[in-house]
């Protein structure tokens, strides 16, 4: 029978607090995980706590900033006291700025690398050792369509999410012999509160640019939802894809695959 339980499990999933990360939290809950999260500030911790007892889950909320690699030593030696060893890691956290890249400064290209790149690296590093004690593990890098493509006002996170793509294949060739298992989600265009500007109807009724743009390059003809990568999360978390690793899965409903339309 193939094992999809989580049963027994203990889930690390980063900024977790809301969105993307909070899905995948909870799809980890309900297929038996302890769930483990943490976020930059208190204030997003304590919201994000509240989110899950509502879901009727108890979670661990740790503020924690994953760019810092002492802060995350010590956050994954508390966690390993008070919780346990972590069996599953998600590195959610990240960000975009979305500016052009003539515009953009050094350091903020330097800011979203740090964040969308380093930091998995730097999480990844603090739960492999214990991993390999254990004898088995999943890392699931938060990837991006972007990892594949190009677009404007995104050279940082574009860049930040092909070498996480890299990151994931590596870990995987690294640490394939472990019984660790790295593999990416690769998101397509998700509706969330952050992309809801975008899909807004216009006073004539009309979609927004944006939002008419993206449905029309998707072959499912709509945004994703968060709750469409609560399952190929909890399938790449479980058993179930012990012999899966340094894949990308892209939950894009399509795009990557598609050429689209030709104009009318």
């Amino acid at each position: 029978m193939v094992n999809f339980s989580l049963e027994g499990k203990i889930a690390l999933v980063t900024g977790a607090s809301y969105g993307i990360g909070f899905a995948i939290a909870t799809a980890f809950a309900q297929a038996g995980a302890t769930i483990v999260f943490n976020d930059i500030k208190q204030e997003l911790v304590d919201k994000g706590l509240a989110a899950y007892k509502e879901k009727g889950i108890h979670a661990y909320g740790y503020v924690c900033d994953v760019t810092n690699e002492a802060a995350v030593n010590a956050f994954i030696a508390q966690v390993e006291k008070e919780v346990g060893v972590i069996d599953i890691l998600v590195n959610n956290a990240g960000i975009i700025k979305r500016i052009p890249m003539c515009e953009m400064t050094a350091e903020q290209f330097r800011q979203v690398v740090d964040v969308d790149l380093n930091a998995p690296f730097i999480v990844s590093k603090a739960v492999i050792p214990s991993m390999i004690k254990k004898g088995h593990g999943k890392i699931i890098n938060i990837c991006s369509m972007m990892s594949e493509l190009g677009r404007e006002t995104v050279s940082a996170y574009a860049a930040a999410k092909g070498g996480l793509k890299m990151l994931t294949r590596n870990i995987a060739s690294e640490y394939g012999e472990f019984n660790i298992q790295c593999n990416g989600i690769g998101p397509g265009y998700i509706a969330t509160p952050q992309t809801a500007p975008l899909r807004e109807r216009q006073a004539d009724g009309s979609r927004h640019p944006f939002d008419a743009f993206i449905v029309a390059k998707t072959p499912a003809a709509r945004w994703g939802t968060p709750e469409d990568l609560m399952g190929p999360a909890v399938f790449l978390a479980s058993d179930a894809s012990n012999f899966v690793n340094g894949h990308v899965l892209y939950v894009d409903g399509g795009i990557l695959a598609y050429i689209g339309k030709q104009p009318k």
